[in-house]
């Protein structure tokens, strides 16, 4: 459950600033996005749609310099795919105007180079243009209208959002954009969305979907889920020989028994099954206890984790240090049946040896030192 939740809460924050699915160009800018834009929007999944610019550039103050990606916008488009600015945390949202030369930064981002609202930078284009003196950066002055946080270091120390037309100017992107991002009803339908798009504007258009833009991490999650089902299976093997060692001295401490009831005519095989019946109970009742205690754990795990943190003065995930820093939990019912099912198994295979064992008993042999 906490891995799923880590898996949700990393998701909607990824997906805060990404898009669901972007249309981009195959090759240069992208040219007629209004057409497009609407074009896209008459599929009955697209929510809404919003132009975008991006590119690379050098922020400068003082004698600090640091590396940005550039993402040219238009505000009121851009609020309806993404939460980034819904994320400020000083400034307005309304600030970034056409013609204006307003920037508003990652909080990370801002700290480094000390810059606060009201403060100017430098963007520096590597798109040069030709001058009597030879090539030359395009630069631009702008003054910091606003500061997000997202709590996602990538994001919050790398981007810097411009208005489309501020950055189509300082970029020369003649009237194109760089593509158009994609707000969908249903995220994971986003492949199959990016498919009929596909199909239905052409090979001249790129395609992509956020499964694809950030598979290697999702990919990576997973992983990490399975490996985590394997340790969780080895912890309950590792429980499981606890009871192969209490079968095997109950059928120790029991043979003189068994073999009084072998005397009076119990076949082998209902001596097993009495010592299985036995080990059934065993694991069923620690299966069911168990499952109970994990689901109200992963219910108020977000309530318990805080309280033994301040109980024991501890952090476990502290701000400064970790992406998240609580403990999310995302109960999902088919992995509680799925593990104990497989709990349930496992205890069930523990029974075999003990209860074979004691079937395998001889009475005159047992009773011979009675």
């Amino acid at each position: 459950s906490v891995m799923n939740g880590f898996e949700r809460e990393l998701r909607e924050r990824i997906l805060s600033v990404a898009s669901h699915a972007t249309v981009s160009a195959r090759n240069g800018w992208l040219k007629g996005w209004p057409e497009l834009a609407q074009t896209v929007s008459r599929h009955p999944e697209v929510v809404a749609s919003a132009p975008f610019i991006y590119g690379q550039g050098l922020l400068t103050r003082a004698n600090t310099v640091s590396g940005v990606l550039v993402r040219g916008i238009l505000p009121e488009e851009e609020a309806k795919v993404s939460g980034i600015l819904n994320n400020l945390i000083s400034g307005e949202s309304t600030s970034l105007s056409e013609g204006e030369w307003k920037i508003v930064l990652g909080a990370q981002l801002a700290r480094s180079l000390g810059v606060s609202v009201g403060d100017r930078v430098t963007l520096i284009a590597p798109q040069g243009k030709i001058s009597p003196a030879g090539l030359l950066p395009r630069m631009r002055r702008f003054e910091v209208s606003g500061i997000f946080e997202m709590d996602m270091y990538e994001y919050d120390s790398g981007i810097a959002l411009i208005h489309l037309a501020d950055a189509a100017r300082l970029l020369d992107t003649d009237g194109g954009v760089t593509g158009l991002r994609l707000s969908l009803e249903e995220i994971y339908r986003a492949p199959l969305v990016s498919q009929q798009l596909r199909q239905q504007l052409g090979s001249s258009f790129r395609l992509s979907d956020w499964t694809r833009e950030h598979a290697n991490f999702f990919t990576a999650l997973k992983i990490e889920r399975r490996v985590m089902f394997v340790i969780l299976l080895l912890i309950i093997a590792v429980a499981a020989f606890n009871i192969v060692s209490t079968l095997v001295m109950v059928v120790t401490d029991k043979r003189a028994d068994v073999a009084i009831l072998r005397t009076l005519g119990l076949r082998p095989s209902q001596v097993m099954a009495v010592f299985i019946v036995q080990g059934v109970v065993i694991g069923f009742g620690g299966t069911v206890v168990g499952g109970v205690l994990g689901v109200l754990t992963a219910l108020n795990i977000e309530t318990l984790v805080p309280w033994v943190e301040n109980l024991f003065g501890i952090e476990f995930f502290p701000a400064s240090v970790y992406v998240i820093s609580d403990f999310p939990a995302q109960l999902k019912w088919p992995d509680v049946y799925l593990i104990s099912g497989v709990s349930f198994l496992i205890c069930l295979a523990a029974t075999i040896y003990p209860a074979w064992r004691a079937s395998r008993t001889q009475p005159a042999e047992a009773l011979r030192y009675e």
